[in-house]
């Protein structure tokens, strides 16, 4: 090989990167001792930004379009070389190909549980996952304050970065918006969006932005599920017309069984305990608890020993006497701040100004630890 052949093969006349890659970032452009021929054609393609580099201080910077490369298109390059009247070929840069296209289908998700705190359920570890999207704004700060001196950067060298941010703002987010825990599957979209906004500085710090966020899924243990979906039952279900609703089955049952005197006993028991609970109904109508606050009324008959209706989420519930209270306290459905009612109150009060009620939470055991 000739020595002009071997300049002419050290001495770049194109500068372009052909990304065939969906990772990529950062692709620093490759050439003998950093040399780039004066009048050289730099091209640079929509969805890029070239950043030239001199001496580790960075000088220019070239949108898309095809650019020839002198004092004129690169003047911070020529100030820093002193370049007043033109410069000889050729001149030494690292050139940086960075791309500004959105790089979609990003997951994150926690690695180990985050322990949120609920009004009701206590403290709560819960898991989450989903997808974010991102791009860069900024491609100066960005190979600052991020790339360096790597010849390649792709999304994989941030990753575990930006997947960081993520856990950080999700933890913050969830904490400061205080909603309950059985409200999480159903607001994703509410919560996708009080964190993205979370994310904003952040990512703008190192000359990017965040331009999707999605919560797929927010998981916690079995056992407060199980509490979930009980205290969601407890809510819908009118506790009193499921109770007289077995009581008339039981009542049928025995009515119907052929066991001699025992059956005609357990029917005459059965019919005098539905003329009871009717005739009790009747003189009962005047005592009707007010209308809990945020729910409609229920006409449910008193029994004889004092009971409580209790406002669960909103809506009434009961009456329960004092061993069904005792279990709805244990399953903190029922606390001191919890509005309940009997007959001869004029309103609702909390269940914690209730003396013959104070017992509840004085005799419950606290939950067992968790092995």
């Amino acid at each position: 090989m000739s020595f002009f052949k071997k300049l002419r093969g050290e001495l770049i006349d194109i500068i372009e990167f052909l990304d065939n890659t969906h990772n990529t970032i950062v692709h620093r452009f490759e050439r003998h001792n950093n040399e780039i021929k004066n009048n050289a054609k730099l091209v640079v393609r929509e969805g890029q930004i070239a950043v030239f580099v001199n001496e580790g201080e960075i000088a220019d910077t070239f949108r898309p379009g095809t650019y020839t490369l002198n004092t004129q298109n690169l003047p911070v390059l020529s100030t820093l070389k002193g370049w007043k009247y033109g410069f000889n070929s050729p001149f030494k840069a690292e050139v940086y190909f960075v791309s500004t296209r959105n790089f979609l289908d990003q997951k994150w998700g926690t690695r180990s549980p985050i322990i949120l705190s609920d009004s009701r359920f206590g403290m709560v570890e819960v898991r989450a996952f989903g997808t974010y999207a991102f791009k860069v704004t900024d491609a100066a700060v960005f190979i600052r304050e991020i790339v360096g001196t790597n010849q390649l950067f792709t999304t994989t060298h941030i990753a575990d970065q930006l997947k960081s941010i993520i856990v950080t703002r999700f933890s913050d987010a969830t904490g400061e918006i205080n909603l309950p825990v059985e409200k999480y599957a159903s607001n994703l979209n509410e919560l996708s969006e009080a964190i993205f906004h979370y994310m904003h500085d952040d990512f703008a710090a190192y000359g990017m932005e965040v331009t999707k966020f999605l919560i797929e899924n927010i998981s916690m243990p079995d056992e407060v599920k199980k509490e979930i979906f009980e205290l969601s039952r407890l809510e819908k279900i009118d506790l009193d017309k499921l109770t007289k609703m077995k009581a008339a089955k039981s009542m049928e049952a025995a009515a119907e069984n052929p066991s001699g005197t025992a059956g005609m006993g357990i029917g005459l028991g059965a019919g005098i305990a539905m003329a009871g609970q009717m005739t009790q109904a009747m003189a009962n109508q005047a005592a009707t608890p007010p209308v809990a606050p945020g729910g409609p009324a229920t006409l449910p008959p008193l029994p004889g020993e004092t009971e409580y209706y209790v406002a669960v989420g909103g809506r009434q519930s009961g009456p329960f006497r004092l061993n069904g209270l005792a279990e709805l306290v244990q399953k903190q459905v029922l606390t001191r701040e919890t509005l309940v009612w009997k007959a001869g109150m004029a309103q609702w009060q909390p269940a914690g100004e209730q003396d013959e009620l104070a017992n509840l939470w004085t005799a419950t055991p606290p939950p067992l630890p968790q092995p």
